[in-house]
């Protein structure tokens, strides 16, 4: 008795939908028809008409097509399922009551271009969230507009470029030069390169701060416009001289902005208008409850000084009365950086996490974070080199120097995690640290699953001792090993054709 090899398992593979499609198999069947049937050709031009006649659709029933895609979305990794510990992004749980909030009906109906007599509740949604926003960060200046943490960004930029050009005058010319420490975000200098300066970088220190002296002379060096800088900065340590850092860019004539990624470890314990912080941007879509990765949406809301206001995007929500209207009338304005207001889904989701946690509830949110990232850091620093021995703030940093010794390096770890049952954590950054492996645990993992983490991590190393090629041939769980990465990001094949393994096997 023969028996048939099955090619294709359900729990450990799947076939493309293309490749499951059987001649003449659909998954509907529509009535006939009781009426004439049109001539196509009396209605549609031939030149607007395919010719192809739908060729490589894949005819598969309404059950292949239930379990394909479901089969597939079970191999996803979720916020759900796990942790994702991924350093300078904030991986939150989003609880399910934001997202039933930003899909109250009057909101996600509401067309961008109603009237304003008709988006009075939103636009009052957005009013109370720039309040407690600018609040929250100590600054008196706020636009909403900038759809994510990068155009908030270049925005906050664009306002110091304006705000200079605006006291300067003609001498604002020579005020090009951005200052950005060594281990910012790498859309800093970008931004800055977009708005019309120049970088200088600033040095860190041992500690991972920034190098003051090194600062300074920068600053006599003229030219200076401003300082960009992430705080807590992005090896997960505050910068503890916040205020002789501000006080030394104000004093040659320059601004600060403050990179807001890393705010999670601030909100309701510190605000950055107290330490001197011209501009900054926050990222809705991390700090303040939004699911953050996969491309967006996002939002990130430009906080000013009262001084620079006059320069934010237009238009600005103005209260009159009971009523909100949008004003235009701002002939500092930098102008729009984006068409309509922002991602408004995203303001529901964060006024609700707002008034879901109040000032306390976000202050014990702040150090739930920074508790369980120093609870990490403290039960791996002894199987893992830390390149910075301060205490971190919500993130911590550390280096594959120990297990490299062996062989094995910072990408092997993180596909190691991944047969453990956990999503990796940020590799190679910040880039001035050689192996860099950045974990954000965020305050929504509890102590079991850090325990979970942390035990894993430990059996990591302990294999990368006693047998490294074991690491260095991870992972083993899953379906697909090792890609060629940079080729699949260079080269990738975005459409199947019936007859690619033919010629696979024929080349």
């Amino acid at each position: 008795m023969s028996i048939k090899k099955v090619t294709q398992h359900p729990s450990q593979n799947e076939a493309l939908i293309f490749e499951r499609s059987q001649t003449g198999r659909v998954g509907y069947k529509l009535p006939k028809l009781d009426v004439d049937e049109t001539n196509i050709d009396s209605i549609i031009p031939a030149e607007l008409r395919r010719t192809d006649d739908l060729d490589g659709v894949p005819e598969v029933s309404e059950v292949d097509v239930i379990r394909h895609f479901t089969r597939i979305s079970t191999w996803n990794y979720s916020i759900d399922m796990g942790m994702y510990p991924l350093g300078s992004c904030t991986m939150k749980y989003n609880s399910r009551l934001n997202e039933k909030v930003a899909r109250i009906g009057g909101f996600t109906n509401l067309h961008p271009l109603a009237p304003e007599e008709e988006s009075q509740g939103a636009l009052e949604l957005i009013w109370e969230l720039q309040n407690d926003l600018c609040e929250i960060t100590g600054l008196a200046g706020i636009s909403l507009q900038p759809a994510a943490g990068a155009q908030g960004e270049m925005t906050g930029v664009m306002l110091i470029r304006a705000f200079l050009d605006k006291r300067d005058g003609e001498a604002s010319k020579d005020r090009r030069v951005m200052l950005i420490p060594d281990s910012a975000h790498g859309t800093n200098p970008a931004s800055a390169a977009l708005a019309g300066f120049t970088v200088k970088t600033i040095r860190s220190t041992e500690e991972g701060i920034t190098d003051l002296e090194h600062l300074q002379q920068l600053c006599d060096q003229g030219g200076v416009a401003g300082l960009m800088l992430t705080n807590p900065n992005t090896v997960g340590i505050f910068e503890k001289n916040i205020k002789q850092i501000c006080e030394i860019i104000h004093a040659a004539g320059g601004l600060v902005y403050m990179d807001g990624a890393n705010m999670n470890a601030l909100v309701g314990v510190a605000r950055p208008g107290d330490m001197g912080v011209d501009v900054i941007h926050l990222n809705l879509h991390k700090t303040f409850s939004t699911p953050h990765g996969g491309g967006g949406p996002g939002c990130g809301p430009c906080l000013c000084t009262e001084e620079l206001a006059k320069f934010l995007p237009v238009p600005h929500i103005v209260k009159d009365g009971d009523k909100f209207r949008l004003d235009y009338d701002a002939p500092d304005s930098i102008g729009r950086v984006k068409a309509f207001f922002g991602n408004f889904g995203m303001m529901i989701r964060a006024l609700s996490y707002i008034y879901t946690h109040g000032a306390e509830g976000l202050k014990e949110a702040t150090e739930a974070a920074v508790l369980n990232a120093r609870y990490l850091s403290h039960q791996l620093e002894s199987d893992f080199d830390k390149p910075y021995p301060a205490d971190p703030m919500h993130e911590v940093v550390f280096s594959h120097k120990k297990q490299s010794k062996k062989g094995v390096h910072t990408l092997d770890i993180a596909k190691r995690l991944i047969d453990y049952g956990f999503h990796p954590m940020t590799i190679y950054f910040p880039l001035v640290v050689e192996g860099a492996m950045l974990i954000e645990p965020t305050e929504s993992v509890g102590r079991a699953d850090l325990d979970a983490f942390i035990e894993a991590m430990k059996d990591i190393d302990r294999e990368a001792q006693e047998n490294p090629q074991l690491v260095i041939d991870a992972p083993h769980s899953t379906r697909i090993g090792r890609l060629d990465e940079a080729a699949a990001a260079r080269k990738p094949v975005l459409r199947w054709k019936p007859d690619m393994e033919a010629s696979a096997k024929t080349a």
